[in-house]
C-alpha cells in the first residue's frame, strides 16, 4: 500500500472528541481570520488616508515596472496596523490572504500582494520635505473630518517615551527612564481625533523647538480654517517664555501646568494651612480641594499671567499643583478641573495609540524611516477610530478601546469564495457582533470625507 503524503501536518496535542480524534490542518484554502477588514476598507476609501500620503512621495521607479502602487502599499501596512500585525514580515503570508486582496480591490485568486521587502523599501523612501507635505497631509484629514467648521478647537500636547534597543538615528539616553529611546510629541483633539506626531530625542523639549513646532501646526490648521479658535492644553513640559509668547502673538487660548517653586507656595501658604486644618477637623474626610486664583510671572516670562492653585489636603499631606492661563472668564475650579484635567484623556489615547497599534516599533535605522512608520500608525489609528465613531453615542461601543473593536469586529473567521460573477464571504453564523458590524456599515456614508 502506498505512503500517503500529507502536504500540511496537522496539528498535534489535540484531545479526541465522543471518541473520534480532531485532525486540524492549515490547508483550509481560501480562508481568512480578518472578515471584518472589509469595514476598515470602506472607511479607508472614504477618508483616503493612502491616497493623501501617495501624493506626497515622489516615487523613483519606472512606470512601465511597476506592480504596487505606492498607494497600494500604504493602504496594505495601515491595513496590517490596524488588523494587529505591526511586525512588516507578516506581509510575506498577509500578501496571500483572499481578505487582504479583496481589501486592495483584487480578487483572491489574483497575484500576491506587496512582499516585506517592498514595503521597507517604501518605509526608507521619503526624505525630510516628503514626510513634512505628509505631516500638512495628515492635518488636512483631521480638517476635512469635521462636517462643519468649528468655533473651537481643543489641542492637547504631550510626549511619550519610546525605548529604542538599537542605534538609531536620534536615539537619547534618558536618565528617567534609564535606556535610550525617542521622546516623540504627540497632538489629539478634544474629541480622541490624532492630528499629528513628531519624532524626537528622549529628552524634555526646549521652549524654542514647542514653538517651532506649534508655529507649524497652527500654520497647517489655520490655511483650513482662518478664524477657528484653539485652546492649547499641555503639562509643565510646554509652559516655556517661547510658547506663552507665541500663544499670545497668534492668539491661542493656553491652559498649561507650571511646575511649583517657592514664589507661587507663597501666594498659598495660608491656603494651604487653612486647608490643612479644615480638612483634620473633619475626621473620616477622603479629600478636600480648595483653589485660588492669581497673578504673577517668572523672571524669564515677558509679563505677567493668570496662575490657578488647586490645594488638596488628605491623609497623606497636603499638595499643590499650579497651572497658567490666559482665560479671563471661568472660576479656577471649573478651569483646572474641567479644562485642564480633561487633558488627561490625550494619555489614554496615546497608550492605544502606542499599545493597540504598536507606534513604537521605531526600530529602522534611518529617522525619516521611523517618522514615516509613526505616521502610518496615526493612519491606522484614524481607520478604528473612525469606525468606532459610527457606533451609537449611547452605547459602549462608542467607548470601546480600539484593541477591543479589533477582537469583535476585524478577527472574524471568513471563507471567500469567487464565482463567476460575484465574490461570496461567508462569516460565522454564531457570530455574537453581527448586528453592530452591520449598523455599522449601514453608517458609513455618515462618515465626513
Amino acid at each position: 500500500m502506498p505512503v500517503t503524503v500529507e502536504p500540511t501536518p496537522p496539528l498535534p496535542g489535540l484531545s479526541p472528541v465522543g471518541g473520534k480524534p480532531l485532525i486540524a490542518r492549515f490547508d483550509g484554502g481560501q480562508l481568512s481570520s480578518d472578515g471584518g477588514l472589509l469595514a476598515l476598507r470602506e472607511v479607508e476609501r472614504r477618508l483616503g488616508i493612502a491616497d493623501r500620503l501617495a501624493a506626497c512621495i515622489e516615487d523613483p521607479r519606472a512606470p512601465e515596472r511597476i506592480q504596487h502602487r505606492l498607494a497600494a502599499i500604504l493602504r496594505f501596512r495601515m491595513l496590517m496596523i490596524a488588523a494587529g500585525y505591526e511586525d512588516g514580515n507578516d506581509a510575506n503570508s498577509l500578501r496571500h490572504d483572499p481578505v487582504f486582496k479583496l481589501a486592495l480591490d483584487r480578487l483572491p485568486g489574483s497575484d500576491p500582494l506587496c512582499s516585506q521587502p517592498t514595503i521597507s523599501r517604501l518605509e526608507n523612501l521619503p526624505d525630510v520635505r516628503a514626510l513634512l507635505r505628509m505631516a500638512r497631509a495628515m492635518v488636512g484629514l483631521y480638517c476635512g473630518s469635521f462636517r462643519q467648521v468649528p468655533r473651537r478647537i481643543v489641542l492637547d500636547l504631550d510626549d511619550t517615551f519610546d525605548a529604542v534597543h538599537g542605534g538609531q538615528q536620534l536615539r537619547l539616553f534618558n536618565a528617567y527612564y534609564d535606556e535610550y529611546g525617542f521622546q516623540p510629541i504627540v497632538v489629539f483633539d478634544g474629541e480622541g481625533r490624532p492630528v499629528v506626531a513628531m519624532l524626537r530625542p528622549a529628552r524634555r523639549p526646549t521652549g524654542a523647538e514647542a514653538r517651532a513646532f506649534l508655529r507649524r501646526l497652527v500654520r497647517g490648521i489655520r490655511s483650513h480654517w482662518p478664524q477657528v479658535e484653539i485652546l492649547i492644553r499641555a503639562d509643565s513640559h510646554y509652559c516655556a517664555p517661547e510658547v506663552l509668547d507665541f500663544c499670545r502673538a497668534e492668539r491661542l487660548d493656553f491652559v498649561l501646568g507650571v511646575a511649583a517653586t517657592t514664589t507661587l507656595h507663597k501666594h498659598v501658604a495660608a491656603l494651604e494651612q487653612s486647608t490643612a486644618t479644615r480638612h483634620a477637623a473633619t475626621p473620616g474626610s477622603d479629600k478636600l480641594r480648595r483653589y485660588k486664583a492669581f497673578w504673577d510671572g517668572a523672571g524669564s516670562w515677558s509679563r505677567v499671567e493668570r496662575v490657578i492653585a488647586r490645594v488638596e489636603a488628605g491623609p497623606q499631606g497636603t499638595d499643590t499643583r499650579f497651572v497658567v492661563t490666559n482665560l479671563a472668564g471661568g472660576t479656577p475650579r471649573r478651569i483646572y478641573e474641567d479644562l485642564y484635567c480633561a487633558r488627561g484623556q490625550a494619555e489614554n489615547h496615546i497608550k492605544a495609540w502606542k499599545r493597540h497599534l504598536a507606534a513604537d516599533r521605531t526600530s529602522c535605522c534611518r529617522a525619516t524611516a521611523n517618522q514615516f512608520r509613526l505616521m502610518l500608525h496615526t493612519a491606522a489609528y484614524w481607520l478604528l477610530w473612525s469606525l468606532r465613531s459610527l457606533m451609537p453615542k449611547r452605547s459602549t461601543w462608542r467607548v470601546a478601546q480600539l484593541d477591543t473593536l479589533r477582537l469583535r469586529l476585524v478577527k472574524l473567521a471568513t471563507r471567500v469564495v469567487a464565482l463567476k460573477t460575484r465574490v461570496v464571504l461567508h462569516l460565522p453564523s454564531a457570530c455574537p457582533h453581527k448586528a453592530i458590524l452591520r449598523l455599522a456599515l449601514e453608517r458609513m456614508p455618515r462618515l465626513i470625507c
